[in-house]
């Protein structure tokens, strides 16, 4: 027993590694940071890069402000996702990202939801939208509408509308889209503002209506590796391009940017 101890800690001295360890040592892993709203197409597509590529994908879904402020601060990475441009831009001047794999890859649009057992079921998104009477005593429930992208444009579109100062202080404010997502499907906001993917994902919650395109920036979601990414992110980068992402991503009811790579 003593001889084969000595035996085997000889091995892990000279690098060689214990009995076994070959497939563990040859596991290839990139780790993805990506906007909370991308959730379900991602993991579907993770599933299905791994089956092509052998690369295991390890996801974490935030908010992208969340997200890009983990990475400056050293969590590692190979791949940030942004749910709109301004965190990747922040990314890219503090020299977090390679901004030569960068690419706008998906669209979404803006909605007012609600649960699925409310009374209201459509809702004209304009100017005069008495949003107010709609909330009434209750909560409407977006993200944090001063970093995440979601919550930005929820206030943007609001502020053009006219309406943000009759309902500013009727806000329920959540950590990232799905989190204000959740409030609604839960009944605990009477209304939300998300993203029209999200909405279609959560059986609890009904659109009652998009807002106008042009009274919120476009809703964009970048992609980048990180400077320190693997070898491996340029295969992933190239799977999100390609066709069979493409048709995840539109299943689930993302605009692709992109042309398709294969």
């Amino acid at each position: 027993m003593i001889l084969r101890r000595h035996a085997l800690l000889a091995l892990v001295v000279l690098g060689l590694g214990l009995p076994g360890d070959g497939a563990v040592a040859q596991d290839k892993t990139i780790t993805v940071f990506i906007a909370a709203s991308m959730k379900n197409a991602i993991d579907d597509i993770n599933a299905a890069f791994l089956k092509t590529s052998g690369v295991k994908v390890v996801a974490s879904y935030a908010a992208s402000s969340a997200l890009a402020r983990q990475i400056e601060q050293g969590a590692p990475a190979d791949i940030f996702a942004s749910a709109d441009l301004d965190w990747v831009d922040y990314a890219a001047q503090k020299k977090l990202i390679k901004d030569d794999t960068r690419v706008n890859l998906l669209g979404n649009k803006l909605v007012l939801i609600a649960p699925k057992d409310s009374r209201v079921d459509t809702v004209a998104i304009g100017p005069g939208l008495d949003l107010a009477k709609l909330i009434g005593d209750g909560r409407i429930a977006t993200a944090d509408v001063n970093a995440v992208p979601v919550g930005k444009n929820a206030k943007s579109s609001l502020e053009k509308l006219g309406i943000w100062a009759s309902v500013e202080k009727k806000f329920a404010m959540a950590e990232n889209a799905r989190a204000a997502l959740a409030l609604v499907a839960r009944g605990e906001a009477v209304l939300g503002i998300v993203y029209e993917t999200d909405a279609k994902v959560e059986p609890s919650v009904k659109i009652l209506g998009a807002f106008p395109p042009d009274s919120h920036p476009a809703i964009v979601y970048p992609v980048a590796a990180t400077t320190n990414a693997k070898p491996e992110a340029a295969a992933y980068l190239a799977f999100l391009r390609g066709a069979t992402a493409k048709a995840v991503f539109e299943q689930y009811g993302f605009t692709f940017l992109v042309r398709s790579t294969s």
